[in-house]
């Protein structure tokens, strides 16, 4: 015990290693993200928006329950076999996405992808903020949705390239059973258990325990219960812009080149930016990060109504990302920060549930009211929804003593350059040597 210890540089080997393998994780996405919505209805001539949505319903439900016990398990299993468990759960999906003979298969690879990325996004969260200790999180959380979402991003623009010059099926699918089995094999071979990392943080950590590690972090502790219900509702945009942002573009006569790139601006913008936002969180009181991350969300969802051209989609998807970036990382370094590390899987698992429940709730909820009236109405709803989860945030969450406010910093960093300016211009009236 004595030789174990905290932080990303002690531990930099087994971190770099973490977010190599979360890289796959993400890419395993990226695999479904353009291109499913398009086989869907060239392929399998669905035509109902929550026929075609099905698939993310399953996956949201799949992989948020998965979260949740995943949480309870990596303190019984160990964090390192639930890794190489979701790995192996991934190694069939590609196989069955480029071989399905109808829409079932595809629902049934989701199910199996829902499970797996339950098992191996969870793991590595869980595994990087054991490494790291408190002081940061943020940065922590921020490499590793970076690396995640990034290889989302990647592989949606490549598997969407192929697609739209060699064809939809099997080609694209060929990315995934080499990201499943490299993902595999370092996750057997290299990684290794952080719980002797728990038990370190455990000897000096003062945070209380919750009394009910469930409710308190959906809804009773008014900072655990902010980071929740806004983690559901930004997975519910999300699920809606995985499933109809494809399709706004078909309907607008992009062709498969051009959805590729903009569907893969979003979530490389939410990817990069995390190696910012993450430090963000890090410094600034999280409550305001969070505000303004969904805030920017919602604002970004509205503007979609009325895009038309190549740019004003790849400016919203730049916004979206933006926001989404502001919040991944916030959300897991808040959760972590306030919970014992005992008790900080399953508050994870916890908050993932309902998180990743966003996705099913998205779809069904897009799905049904672009049915039933159209598309705008579903992004208007999902938009104030977003809007509205800003404000829950900004009234129920509250900043840690000391911690600097967002708004607070960039007022005084303009006020300072205010005042620099008019002092300089003063100096340079009188004393012409100091210019």
């Amino acid at each position: 015990m004595n030789t174990v210890k905290l932080g990303l540089k002690e531990n930099r080997t087994q971190f770099i290693l973490l977010v190599i393998v979360n890289a796959f994780v993400g890419g395993m996405i990226g695999l479904e993200r353009s291109i499913l919505p398009k086989i869907a209805e060239a392929e399998f001539h669905l035509a109902a928006k929550t026929a075609i949505l099905s698939f993310i319903v399953v996956f949201g439900i799949v992989k948020a329950i998965t979260n949740f016990y995943a949480g309870t398990f990596a303190n019984k299993f160990g964090r390192k076999n639930l890794l190489v468990t979701g790995w192996i759960i991934a190694l069939p999906i590609p196989f069955i996405l480029m071989l399905a003979p109808n829409w079932n298969w595809i629902i049934a690879a989701n199910i199996l992808l829902g499970l797996s990325q339950g098992l191996t996004w969870s793991s590595t969260v869980v595994m990087k903020i054991d490494l790291v200790g408190e002081k940061e999180r943020g940065f922590a959380m921020g490499l590793n949705e970076f690396a995640g979402y990034l290889a989302v991003a990647i592989v949606a623009f490549i598997t969407g390239w192929i697609a739209g010059n060699i064809g939809l099926r099997p080609y694209p699918f060929y990315i995934g059973i080499a990201l499943s089995f490299l993902g595999l094999i370092i996750s057997w071979i290299f990684i290794k258990d952080t719980k002797h990392h728990v038990a370190k943080e455990a000897e000096t950590n003062s945070i209380r325990k919750l009394k009910n590690i469930f409710w308190d972090t959906t809804i009773f502790d008014a900072n655990l219960g902010s980071v929740t219900q806004a983690g559901l509702i930004n997975n519910l945009n999300d699920g809606m812009v995985w499933g109809l942002f494809p399709i706004i573009l078909y309907q607008k006569h992009f062709n498969l080149f051009e959805i590729g790139i903009i569907t893969a601006i979003y979530p490389a913008v939410w990817g990069l930016g995390q190696l910012f936002t993450g430090k963000m969180a890090d410094k600034f009181c999280k409550k305001n990060v969070l505000f303004w991350g969904m805030l920017l969300q919602g604002i970004a969802l509205i503007f979609l109504i009325s895009a038309n051209t190549f740019l004003h989609f790849a400016i919203i998807s730049v916004v979206l990302g933006w926001g989404t970036a502001m919040v991944y990382p916030t959300f897991l370094a808040t959760v972590a920060e306030y919970t014992h590390p005992h008790d900080r899987a399953k508050s994870l698992g916890t908050f993932r549930l309902w998180r990743d429940l966003g996705y099913a709730f998205g779809a069904i909820l897009t799905g049904i009211i672009a049915d039933a009236f159209n598309i705008n109405t579903s992004i208007i709803i999902i938009a104030l929804l977003t809007i509205g989860s800003a404000y829950i945030i900004e009234y129920r969450m509250r900043c840690k003593p000391h911690a600097i406010k967002l708004t607070d910093w960039l007022f005084n960093k303009l006020t300072r350059n205010k005042n620099g300016a008019k002092n300089i211009h003063k100096l340079c009236g009188t004393e012409k040597t100091a210019c």
